[in-house]
């Protein structure tokens, strides 16, 4: 390591939140950056070789940034400024950051929180249809949710239709007690606990007596026209190619649709093609229709979920090479 070295001022308020409790944060950029990081005399002194000071600098300084706007820093923010640090584009942070979408009812400002996700929520500004592809955690439900309640409250669309397909994970369930809703709840329960978060129990239930937010199963939207609404599409790989083709034939004037799906996590009986996957393949390349791919990069839930989505991912590539081999191998022995 060599002894170069820079000084980065630096409130102290906004040092300890950066650092991190017990310093567990700077630990972290010292490991990830192989540099040496000090308070002294009011200031970060970042020592080590020139190059990775610099990315170190540069990923503090734009730490700093967020937090002096309020944002609280946490440990998913801190691990993909040091991505973004690692390929120099660190500038980034503050420009996502500034992509203010809704608050909470509580207050808490809905923001998203990676380029990707940047990417998908300009998609839906600019498109009429979005398909956002990704794992479990990017955000791909909830940010689609803070847009769609946003432009809800703008008056921009009249209503609001959330649905999902009601087919059960992997599991049969039997027989539920109750009504038709009781029956379809727990099928649409995350999109629930989303619009009580971002808009508040009240004013949701408010808005559902009165029509103008519907939380259903894709069986009920066949045979509708969806004028005037933001509709979304919620674990759309379980859909069978009809039912797919059935949703998007309901789109009317003055609506805009989010498709949300995660091509790894399919309760489909065996056999049967996910609409999503056929929907992906015959509508690229109109207009007004984008397709955005999120990664294990833009997990923003907690660290473990990402590596545990990269562990899968690694594993699912290695399962899929070795059958393509034992597939050639095959093909070869029968010549």
């Amino acid at each position: 390591m060599s002894d170069f070295s820079l000084k980065l001022h630096m409130p102290v308020e906004h040092m300890q939140k950066i650092f991190g409790m017990q310093d567990a944060y700077l630990k972290k950029l010292e490991r990830d950056f192989d540099v040496s990081i000090v308070d002294r005399n009011g200031g970060i002194v970042i020592s080590g070789d020139e190059d990775r000071v610099k990315k170190a600098e540069g990923v503090l300084r734009q730490l700093s940034i967020i937090s002096q706007r309020g944002n609280e820093i946490e440990e998913q923010s801190v691990d993909y400024a040091i991505t973004l640090g690692m390929e120099e584009k660190e500038k980034a942070l503050t420009e996502i950051d500034s992509d203010c979408i809704c608050h909470t009812v509580n207050g808490k400002p809905v923001k998203p929180k990676t380029l990707g996700q940047k990417a998908y929520v300009d998609a839906i500004r600019k498109n009429m249809l979005v398909f956002s592809l990704g794992p479990a955690g990017t955000g791909k439900t909830y940010l689609a949710m803070a847009m769609a309640i946003t432009a809800f409250k703008n008056n921009e669309v009249g209503r609001i239709i959330l649905t999902r397909p009601a087919i059960e994970a992997g599991e049969k369930l039997g027989f539920l007690p109750g009504d038709l809703q009781s029956k379809v709840d727990p099928y649409l329960r995350p999109l629930y606990d989303a619009l009580y978060q971002i808009m508040g129990a009240e004013s949701f239930a408010k808005n559902m007596e009165k029509g103008l937010i519907e939380v259903a199963p894709l069986a009920y939207m066949r045979g509708r026209t969806l004028d005037n609404a933001y509709i979304i599409l919620d674990e759309a790989q379980n859909t069978t190619p009809a039912q797919m083709k059935m949703f998007l034939t309901r789109i009317g004037f003055g609506s805009k649709v989010v498709v949300t799906g995660d091509n790894s996590q399919k309760d489909l009986p065996a056999g049967t093609k996910s609409g999503l996957d056929i929907a992906v393949r015959v509508l690229k390349g109109i207009d007004d229709i984008a397709f955005c791919t999120l990664t294990s990069k833009d997990v923003v839930r907690h660290p473990l979920v990402q590596k545990i989505v990269q562990a899968y991912e690694k594993f699912e590539t290695k399962e899929a090479a070795g059958s393509r081999q034992k597939t050639g191998e095959r093909q070869r022995s029968r010549r």
